[in-house]
């Protein structure tokens, strides 16, 4: 599941369990837990693929700007409800007057790190363009990760409203 520039496929999935619904996403790098932990959680690393953020995540909290979408430093708080290095994190940031939960959890198999990312509790109708946005951020990670060219990655080519019709068929689906 590696991404490539015009990649145009979308692979996340969005479900309906215990009366919430839930998008979901895979992707596997040929690198180890630590190196990808990494890439979740080191400010410098996170600052090449999606934004930055700032603060002692001892306390609980940082700053977060998500700067590929325009937003400047300090950002917003970000709440971290899990930090089990280096196979969980979840945290939640305050996006408007929603409340985005975010998780990811990480496991290695030969060599092969493979990063599950899961966005709980959000709603059906936002699957359409929230769906598409983490496919193109999720690729950028592993792109970063992997020594892509990260400015080939183009969102309104290549995720939306490219990849609309999946989550909408997503939808759909989980709603039936």
């Amino acid at each position: 599941m590696s991404p490539t520039s015009n990649r145009n496929t979308a692979d996340g999935t969005l479900v309906h369990r215990d009366g919430t619904y839930i998008l979901r996403y895979e992707r596997r790098l040929r690198h180890p837990l630590d190196r990808v932990w990494a890439a979740i959680t080191e400010p410098e690393r996170v600052a090449r693929w999606l934004g930055t953020w700032t603060g002692d995540p001892a306390t609980g909290t940082v700053l977060f700007a998500m700067t590929f979408e325009g937003q400047q430093p300090p950002g917003d708080e970000m709440e971290i409800r899990e930090c089990e290095p280096p196979r969980r994190l979840a945290v939640t940031s305050q996006v408007g007057e929603q409340r985005w939960y975010l998780d990811v959890d990480l496991t290695e198999v030969d060599g092969v790190t493979t990063l599950a990312f899961s966005q709980p509790d959000v709603d059906p109708e936002d699957a359409l363009s929230v769906g598409p946005g983490w496919e193109f951020y999720l690729d950028r990670l592993v792109a970063a990760e992997t020594g892509g060219d990260l400015a080939a990655i183009d969102f309104e080519r290549d995720y939306y409203p490219a990849m609309a019709e999946h989550y909408r068929e997503q939808r759909d689906a989980a709603t039936e």
